[in-house]
């Protein structure tokens, strides 16, 4: 059987501009060259990445907060989690910010839990989401947030919960659900088998992330 795995490609470009610019995002339109030699149009949002945090508590509970977003007109829960907005920024660094930032929580152990592309039919964000343990408070005065994340709320849900809430169609945010679920996965890792070695399958939070290089 072939290795199943995603492989770099790119077709060639004879036209690209950018119709609009935002703040942090923009929108890009390319002309690709197809397969048979046709030539169409594809609009997509390009984005700097992001990080996002799974962090697990020793009582086996994740740490998610409740926030407005405004495209889905929904508050919902997620895991915390933010841009990288200096280029070349290394992810680690912009997780443990985020964590710090949203939650007031620090942690000892990092690691990698799973690296997705959230919409690549229409968007080329990238996040990385790590599994952060070993959680304490972090030292220091709570950073002052503002606009939506001036409405937060926080709590600490088992993960089994979590679990439900997204299999029931109950809780929708990509991050959370990738993240409590492939969390699931690794602890209930069995003795035999692929997915056997429980946290050690997980790679270490510095790995290589070729779709938004950084800085070690």
């Amino acid at each position: 059987m072939a290795t199943i795995k995603d492989t770099p490609e790119e077709w060639r470009v004879t036209a690209t501009r950018t119709p609009f610019q935002g703040n942090k995002t923009s929108v890009r339109t390319d002309d690709v060259v197809m397969p048979d030699g046709t030539v169409v149009t594809r609009d997509y949002q390009v984005h700097p990445g992001s990080v996002a945090i799974v962090a697990l508590d020793d009582l086996g509970r994740v740490l998610v907060l409740r926030q407005y977003r405004h495209p889905v007109r929904q508050k919902l829960w997620e895991i915390p989690a933010g841009l990288l907005d200096v280029e070349g920024e290394n992810p680690l660094h912009a997780a443990q910010r985020e964590l710090y930032e949203e939650a007031h929580v620090k942690a000892e152990d990092w690691r990698v839990l799973t690296d997705v592309y959230t919409t690549p039919g229409g968007c080329d964000e990238a996040v990385r989401i790590f599994l952060a343990r070993d959680l304490s408070e972090a030292e220091g005065e709570r950073f002052e947030v503002s606009e939506e994340e001036a409405d937060m709320e926080l709590a600490r849900v088992p993960l089994a919960e979590l679990v439900r809430g997204v299999l029931a169609g109950e809780l929708h945010n990509t991050c959370l659900a990738v993240g409590v679920l492939a969390v699931t996965a690794v602890l209930h890792a069995g003795p035999e088998g692929e997915a056997a070695g429980g946290m050690d399958v997980l790679r270490p939070a510095e790995a290589p992330w070729p779709a938004r290089p950084f800085e070690a």
